[in-house]
């Protein structure tokens, strides 16, 4: 009787330390690490593109674009650019900040001037007497370093196979690089290819929302995270983790295949160890230039002391199913540096829709605005 008594005690402490478990995995809310495998919500968030007019007649198009945003719930936010999506037309400026809901089979967003109703392939924007006012079409980016075949003389260091590059990789069932690992040797100044995919993660905010990075040399941290549609502020994505942030958002939305080109060079020191030079840093995001050759002075973050041992570069782990592939390195001769541009970095704006322009809108007087 003692022992059934102590056994069923057991087994209840196992089944209670489970669910504090199951509950601290959930704080945040569901994960999806499938696009194929994903709420309603998803279908309706990505990126539009399109025109707006701010007069009745057909003069007065511009170009507009749209982040829409899942907050779980059925609930959204929306951020519209006009000139163009970030890094294709827009490159900073005024950021017209909406809020909405699901509404039947539509999502409507709700601003001071503009209403925009989104069904997940187009977005029709309204003035708020009911007349349109322009039309939005869903499109999908892609870095134009995807793929980028690392060039002679350059070190894999990991194309989808268990390597010796890495300390104890974890792979995916599909040969996919997990997050929590770092190199198992360390490198001076280096040109870095790399591209990953953010968790989607609707229900959770700020760092909990798919954290991870590139942490060079262990010491400087470029964030991973997902930062669809926020400001791009410095412990977001592209940033120099609480140290700079990017010239751009360049966040594309979660679950899309994302790219980083880093090109650094380490501070320097004298024979006493006194640093003489600062670090530089160049980094591309999804093939836009969101770093130029900016100087840090110091570690960011709780990155290591900055010093000339060659420390490894980490694929930082915060309990976030970030994953990666196609890594590659090339090492920098800093006697003679090469002058040829090595990343493909000029992103193609595709021709403008016939669908963009019709006749004038029977319409009053628009002007800009959210």
């Amino acid at each position: 009787m003692n022992y059934a008594w102590s056994l069923l005690v057991v087994m209840c402490g196992i089944l209670l330390s489970s669910s504090a478990l199951l509950a601290a995995d959930d704080k945040d809310g569901p994960v999806y690490t499938n696009p194929s495998e994903v709420d309603l919500d998803y279908h309706f968030q990505g990126e539009y593109r399109g025109w707006q007019r701010a007069q009745p007649t057909s003069r007065s198009s511009e170009p507009v674009a749209l982040q829409v945003v899942a907050l779980g719930d059925g609930k959204f936010s929306g951020v519209k650019f006009y000139g163009g999506l970030p890094g294709e037309g827009w490159f900073g400026g005024d950021r017209f900040e909406i809020d909405g809901q699901l509404e039947g089979d539509v999502v409507v967003l709700h601003g001071e001037q503009y209403d925009i109703e989104v069904d997940g392939d187009r977005a029709l924007v309204f003035t708020k007497d009911g007349r349109e006012a322009g039309e939005l079409i869903k499109t999908y980016r892609v870095s134009p370093t995807m793929g980028a075949s690392p060039p002679p003389g350059a070190i894999v260091l990991f194309d989808g196979e268990p390597t010796e590059h890495f300390k104890s990789p974890v792979l995916t069932d599909d040969g996919l690089l997990n997050a929590g690992t770092e190199t198992t040797e360390g490198f001076r100044d280096f040109r870095l290819h790399g591209e990953f995919r953010i968790p989607y993660k609707p229900m959770a905010r700020g760092q909990a929302r798919g954290n991870s990075g590139f942490y060079l040399q262990s010491r400087y941290e470029v964030q991973v995270l997902d930062s669809f549609g926020l400001e791009g502020i410095e412990n977001e994505c592209g940033a120099l983790y609480r140290t700079r942030r990017p010239d751009v958002n360049m966040c594309l939305p979660p679950l899309t295949w994302q790219t980083y080109d880093i090109d650094l060079t380490s501070p320097r020191f004298d024979e006493d160890g006194n640093k003489v030079s600062n670090m530089r840093i160049s980094v591309w995001h999804n093939g836009v230039l969101i770093h130029n050759n900016a100087e840090i002075e110091n570690k960011t973050g709780a990155g290591k002391a900055e010093g000339e041992l060659r420390l490894p570069t980490k694929l930082q782990d915060h309990q976030n199913p970030v994953v990666y592939r196609n890594i590659w390195l090339v090492e920098k001769d800093q006697e003679s540096p090469s002058r040829k541009s090595w990343v493909k970095t000029n992103v193609k704006v595709p021709p403008v829709p016939i669908s963009f322009f019709r006749s004038p809108l029977n319409s009053p007087n628009m002007t800009y605005g959210n």
